[in-house]
């Protein structure tokens, strides 16, 4: 075993710190959040309140939970999301795949065809009158069909199936008489389980954090995914708080303010507690399924 050297010691600690301090940049403002969530928001603001709990209490949860519009958002955004990853994979997989091959005529045209999309595109206005002729405000395909497929997902699919499906393997299954639709779902999709993950959960995050789609295409608030419904609850409190100054009643607004500061901090951990409950079982399969991007062809 190598003896190490007082430089390899000197660098390792500095090494051991910076990580330190990296987790610690990660950590802290998620902890702080979770702990502001249950603490008394005179001791948050005040700033008493700094990294554990304080004169704890579940109101703001108990208030936005109370919420019937929180519970239709989250069925909503559920519905959004699962579609979205569905048609996502539908496309991309296929896509991908086909233009891994080697045979495939007139691949580098389609490439720069898919590429070209990546620098331009009609804008907000054209976009908005494309989505209204087609008859989708208002859908639930207004909010899975505008951003279905992404250039950047398909150039990382490609990669990993140039990468993980041997050319020997479809050669082979060829020879034996196997179709084009027997090789791609019988061979090359169980070997493909890494970027299937990796790009259901990025696509499928990008779907639950999505609120603009919806503020543009939905008019209906009983089709409100859970990002817009929060939002709307956080603009609601901030115009009661703005009221509240205004007519001088300075008790109401003291307590109006108390329940805004409360309900912020709940809502940021009623958003994101569902990806961080998936985001750890999806976990094992982002070393292999993000780095095949850096795999030169």
């Amino acid at each position: 075993m190598k003896r190490e050297s007082a430089a390899d010691k000197v660098f390792i600690f500095f090494n051991t710190l910076f990580i330190i301090f990296l987790i610690a940049i990660v950590i802290y403002p998620l902890l702080y959040i979770v702990s502001a969530s249950i603490s008394n928001p005179t001791l948050v603001n005040s700033g008493e309140m700094w990294l554990f709990p304080k004169d704890i209490t579940f109101e703001g949860f108990e208030r936005v939970f109370q919420n019937a519009d929180i519970w239709n958002g989250y069925k909503n955004t559920i519905i959004y999301t699962i579609s979205g990853v569905l048609v996502h994979l539908f496309i991309l997989l296929p896509c991908a795949y086909a233009t891994s091959r080697k045979d495939i005529p007139f691949k580098k045209g389609i490439m720069w065809f898919f590429l070209f999309t990546m620098f331009f595109n009609g804008g907000l206005i054209p976009t908005y009158l494309l989505i209204k002729d087609l008859g989708m405000i208002n859908t639930t395909w207004a909010m899975i069909l505008p951003n279905a497929l992404g250039v950047w997902s398909i150039i990382v699919a490609r990669a990993f199936f140039q990468q993980n499906v041997p050319n020997e393997l479809v050669e082979a299954a060829e020879m034996d008489g196997a179709t084009d639709f027997y090789i791609f779902f019988k061979l090359v999709l169980p070997l493909s389980t890494p970027i299937i993950a990796v790009m259901a959960l990025f696509h499928g995050v990008g779907l639950w954090n999505q609120y603009f789609n919806a503020l543009m295409y939905l008019n209906d608030s009983s089709m409100y995914p859970l990002q817009l419904v929060l939002r709307e609850i956080l603009i609601l409190n901030e115009m009661s708080v703005d009221m509240m100054m205004s007519g001088q009643n300075l008790e109401s607004f003291a307590e109006q303010a108390r329940i805004a500061d409360i309900i912020k901090y709940a809502v940021m951990i009623v958003s994101a507690l569902p990806l961080l409950i998936v985001y750890p079982f999806l976990q094992k399969y982002f070393v292999k399924g993000v780095l095949v991007g850096s795999i030169k062809e």
